[in-house]
């Protein structure tokens, strides 16, 4: 297992397709190596802004709930700060209070305590749907039910609890707008089809929809359907909501089992991790040849892109002999002249160290393996 520090996923280029909480998202992924860009699918509406929210508070301060559904800690945060903008605040708490309070996962509980309030239950599970199958177990016939959640909604929620017969109020803590940088989304969509990127990191269902949207709209959706199917472009969500975007347009993604950034972070993580434990034993050390860069032992090595088209090679070949004639058609241009080839395999070796590769004589090259890592 590697330490915390170590870059395991150095070389790796993933998109941030989030715009809430995407320096934490950052931060974490370029502590391990990767390069980070950032083109956020969408952008947030500040609750301080929204009058919808101020207005819909004071109707329901008008009228108090039977039941409260709180489906997340940040929005129920939110909701209490943009009552305090609007003076509401100390109205909003007492009236909560009075109702049965529901709460989507431990970290809508702690928002709930933290505000001076207590979660009558919890799902642990952290669905929607736990939630909606303890009401509807109970009966909701004539039920008054406020449901507080972000602007992609409450994963049908609302609706469900409608047509049970409840009178259903949504309070919508932050709501969706365009992306912030369309020239970005664009062109984060077609580097995704090029093969610029290594993975591709969403955080919510309705980021995901719109930064597939923006696929669809380029005209490389197979292109980058393709890219994840054949494991050269990973997709992360957050979880299965977030997930299902993609998995309707025939993207199967990572998902941790908890829907938490950290979380999530730790899965793609583990997903370099275990492609580590697949690299080439060599007698230097475990070889991984990514999409720009290779790593001897851990560390990155310093060759140049022809340099690392020939140890790709040699990599793929793990331990058979490559010939000259195979390196040239990896090599840019159309030389045929095998001193190309070996002038090519000269520069690597100034790089890495002789050790490592090694001259076949009359046949080519190879790798001075080991035993394969992980084999």
């Amino acid at each position: 297992m590697t330490s915390a520090l170590d870059p395991v996923m150095a070389g790796c280029v993933v998109l941030v397709t989030a715009d809430r909480r995407s320096g934490e998202l950052a931060s974490a992924l370029t502590r391990r190596g990767a390069t980070v860009r950032h083109a956020p699918a969408l952008s947030i509406v500040p609750h301080q802004e929204d009058e919808q929210l101020v207005a819909d508070t004071r109707a329901l301060l008008a009228d108090p709930p039977d039941v409260l559904v709180v489906t997340t800690g940040i929005g129920l945060r939110g909701w209490i700060e943009a009552a305090d903008v609007a003076g509401l605040a100390d109205e909003l708490v007492s009236t909560l209070a009075g109702a049965r309070i529901i709460a989507r996962g431990p970290k809508a509980r702690g928002a709930i305590q933290a505000a001076g309030l207590q979660a009558d239950w919890v799902a642990e599970s952290e669905t929607s749907a736990e939630i909606l199958e303890l009401l509807l177990d109970e009966g909701v016939t004539g039920t008054s039910i406020a449901v507080q959640h972000h602007g992609a909604g409450a994963d049908g929620l609302d609706t469900e609890l409608a047509a049970a017969g409840a009178s259903v109020r949504s309070l919508v803590v932050y709501r969706w707008g365009p992306p912030p940088d369309p020239v970005a989304v664009r062109e984060s969509v077609l580097a995704a089809a090029r093969g610029e990127l290594d993975a591709v990191v969403f955080t919510s269902a309705p980021g995901a929809a719109a930064w597939l949207a923006a696929v669809v709209e380029q005209g490389v959706l197979e292109a980058v359907v393709e890219r994840t199917r054949a494991g050269c472009l990973v997709a992360a969500a957050v979880g299965p909501v977030t997930a299902r975007p993609l998995q309707e347009h025939g993207i199967e993604p990572l998902v941790p089992e908890r829907g938490r950034l950290g979380a999530l972070v730790r899965t793609l993580i583990h997903h370099f991790e275990q492609a580590a434990t697949t690299a080439v034993g060599t007698r230097q050390g475990p070889l991984q040849v990514r999409r720009t860069v290779a790593l001897l032992d851990g560390h990155v090595l310093p060759v140049s892109p022809s340099g690392l088209e020939v140890l790709r090679a040699l990599a793929d070949a793990r331990g058979g002999v490559v010939s000259r004639e195979e390196l040239l058609r990896v090599l840019p241009g159309d030389s045929s002249d095998p001193h190309t080839a070996e002038v090519a395999v000269a520069r690597l070796r100034e790089a890495v160290g002789r050790d490592l590769v090694q001259t076949v004589v009359r046949r080519g090259y190879r790798l001075a393996v080991g035993e394969t890592v992980g084999g």
